[in-house]
């Protein structure tokens, strides 16, 4: 479509039709003789060029427009291209001012959609304010329910929506502190372990220097703990079996050797990685068997103590992460537009929903990280990829591929967010935008995560969003522009 140019029509001609013409129009046929003589005086025709714009969307809604003659093509905005909705001759169809009727509650009536001329056309007009009366005078009743079920329905879909933001809210709030908790439990556990573990310490190296230990060898000692330390930290990782041999190694060599309580250490310099050449080596140092069993159990203590310190800061490390990825999905003290990477936003997203994730969804991130900042409201898209993903894991019923995928098509960052669930039937894939329309069942989904999700992307940032889905496969492909919109 060209650049929107303002809509210039030629001027009504007053009493083109009778009232037995208008009688013709399947939306008159049932009114009465002094009903049409009035909309005779009150409506006038209009011709309207083919190529022409007769209405735009998003402007004021002035008039009422029924078809006479032609063809038109009504069409909706998506993003920044205009998507053909319908297109028609049929003689009578109406279009424009079609809530005319509802009170005046401070909200401006504005088009829905637009419609052109696709040949020279007639059409017959009435101004809004005189088709509002119409229905006011003519049907109070009707008028009254349909008043009722427009109100009805924007109020409910606020109330529901509201309501909707504060269950996921909690929601995220719970499964937040149920990740913070773990961590914080593992460092509370480890801080009271490593108590007992430096009492222990210090109780041996007394024992130590209360055997009158020569201050060379004792000297050697801290050296060679400071060396199984180190070793500890390059150690590679064991498996479960690799483990479990060692531990019997290292209790066979500590029974040989009369250190007390072996099979309690073995654990520990396994878990180390240190073999029975390191614990060889450990004797030659020593070197006063009496002294060996004394020395065993303070590296023992000082392994412990280290790995002790190592799981606080992890668990710390963790709560620090958590709580930055909850920074970053709530905008706390950011702007609300700004210029983002869309990656943060998607972690951050599924650090939030670990707790649904759960062990048997695989996540797989598939990631173009050269892709360009766009400009974005970063709350708002958490909340996309919020319902998108939460859709997802619910369609897999816990158990499936999660996969995330951003890529660049043309003037667009896409982000594909799929699941190999069951999919989605064909008779329901244009309905999942709707408002109120769930699949799930009742109390588990109130239909306004899609839609949410759809005006936050279309009218907020004027992308798009589609479903593409079969069996095993079902996808969710967020069209995001890398500019600023010409125009908000």
């Amino acid at each position: 479509m060209s650049d929107i140019e303002a809509i210039v029509l030629e001027p009504c001609e007053p009493g083109q039709l009778t009232p037995d013409e208008l009688r013709a129009l399947f939306l008159f046929e049932k009114l009465s003789d002094d009903q049409l003589q009035w909309i005779a005086e009150h409506g006038c025709t209009m011709r309207v060029p083919a190529g022409k714009y007769v209405l735009r969307e998003g402007d004021p809604a002035e008039k009422f427009f029924m078809l006479l003659s032609g063809t038109i093509q009504l069409t909706r905005r998506v993003g920044g291209d205009e998507v053909e909705t319908n297109r028609t001759e049929q003689r009578g169809v109406y279009m424009g001012a079609t809530q005319a009727y509802l009170r005046d509650d401070g909200v401006q009536q504005l088009y829905m959609g637009s419609m052109r001329a696709l040949d020279d056309c007639e059409f017959y007009v009435l101004e809004a304010r005189d088709f509002g009366l119409m229905i006011r005078e003519w049907f109070p009743m009707g008028m009254h329910l349909l008043e009722g079920l427009a109100m009805g329905m924007r109020n409910s879909q606020a109330a529901i929506s509201e309501r909707q933001r504060l269950t996921a809210l909690g929601s995220l709030t719970a499964g937040l502190m149920h990740e913070l908790n773990n961590p914080a439990a593992a460092a509370s556990r480890a801080t009271g372990a490593l108590r007992q573990r430096v009492a222990g310490m210090r109780h041996k190296l007394g024992m130590l220097a209360h055997g009158k230990v020569d201050p060379a060898r004792l000297d050697a000692l801290v050296e060679l703990q400071e060396e199984v330390i180190e070793r500890a930290a390059k150690a590679p990782a064991l498996t479960a079996m690799q483990a479990a041999d060692l531990e019997d190694q290292l209790g066979d060599w500590m029974d040989e050797h009369n250190i007390t309580g072996g099979w309690d250490l073995a654990p520990v310099f396994a878990q180390a990685g240190l073999d029975t050449d390191c614990l060889n080596d450990i004797e030659r140092k020593v070197g006063d068997a009496k002294l060996l069993d004394q020395a065993a159990h303070w590296l023992g203590y000082a392994l412990e103590t280290e790995q002790l310190m190592s799981d606080i800061e992890d668990a710390t490390s963790r709560v620090s992460s958590l709580v930055t990825a909850a920074k970053q999905y709530s905008q706390m003290d950011r702007a609300a537009h700004q210029w983002i990477d869309v990656h943060s936003g998607l972690d951050s997203t599924l650090v939030m929903l670990t707790h649904k994730l759960g062990e048997g969804i695989k996540v797989v991130k598939d990631y173009d990280r050269h892709l360009p900042q766009i400009p974005a409201h970063p709350a708002e898209l958490n909340q996309v990829w919020t319902n998108l993903i939460d859709n997802a894991v619910q369609a897999m019923k816990g158990v499936g591929t999660l996969t995330i995928k951003t890529y660049q098509e043309k003037e667009r960052l896409i982000v594909s967010i799929g699941d190999s669930g069951p999919g989605v039937p064909d008779d329901l894939k244009k309905r999942v935008f709707e408002p109120f329309f769930t699949t799930k069942p009742v109390g588990e989904g109130t239909g306004l995560g899609l839609d949410i999700s759809y005006r936050i992307v279309v009218n907020r940032h004027g992308g798009d969003i589609s479903l593409t889905s079969e069996p095993g496969d079902t996808r969710f492909l967020v069209r995001l522009p890398l500019t600023e919109p010409s125009s908000t």
